[in-house]
């Protein structure tokens, strides 16, 4: 339905994220991928979805020459936790640390897309809240040892081992929460 509707275009996708490639694919819809270096800092007074709008537009600015029939995706997702903002951890401690602030609380998971244009740009985001139980030590050394989190915001993978034993319960799209809000997208693509 969407490969037909998306003809004209040339969808890119600016993701190294392999769940994100999957998300596309699984859509059936024709797509390359293009990968720009950016530097992902945002001022600090930001909140929530303003993080993830801000960071998806930031790497939608490295594309400078898109063609009248590219259409680029960029996207964000954050962990929000306690008025604090948590994305890829830096090393297998700071995911520790990530988790061990995780276990046993609710938090959200925001994942902000960019749909741009050489003539236009739609950004859309969606917020799902996760609850986590409380966590070991032991359960967290395992997961990050066997699972190694450090391309994951947040430092976890709901479809991963952490997911099946550490989340009781999360209120909005799992697929937002995995790294795309796929129904926000869908959305969006149908209206092009």
């Amino acid at each position: 339905m969407l490969r037909e509707k998306l003809k004209n275009y040339n969808l890119i996708l600016a993701s190294a994220s392999p769940r994100r490639q999957q998300f596309f694919k699984d859509l059936d819809i024709d797509f390359t991928i293009q990968l720009k270096q950016v530097d992902e800092v945002y001022p600090q007074e930001l909140k929530r979805s303003e993080i993830t709008d801000y960071l998806a537009d930031l790497k939608s600015k490295a594309f400078t020459d898109l063609s009248e029939k590219d259409l680029l995706f960029t996207s964000d997702t954050i962990v929000w936790l306690e008025n604090k903002a948590l994305g890829k951890p830096k090393d297998k401690q700071d995911a520790f640390n990530m988790l061990r602030a995780l276990s046993g609380k609710r938090h959200d998971v925001i994942t902000s897309i960019s749909i741009k244009s050489k003539h236009f740009q739609k950004i859309v985001n969606d917020t799902t809240i996760v609850t986590f139980k409380e966590i070991t030590d032991e359960e967290i050394k395992y997961y990050i040892k066997n699972y190694i989190p450090l391309d994951k915001a947040g430092a976890y993978g709901i479809q991963e081992w952490i997911g099946f034993i550490a989340i009781e319960k999360i209120e909005g799209s799992y697929f937002n929460v995995v790294g795309l809000p796929v129904h926000k997208l869908y959305e969006e693509l149908i209206k092009l």
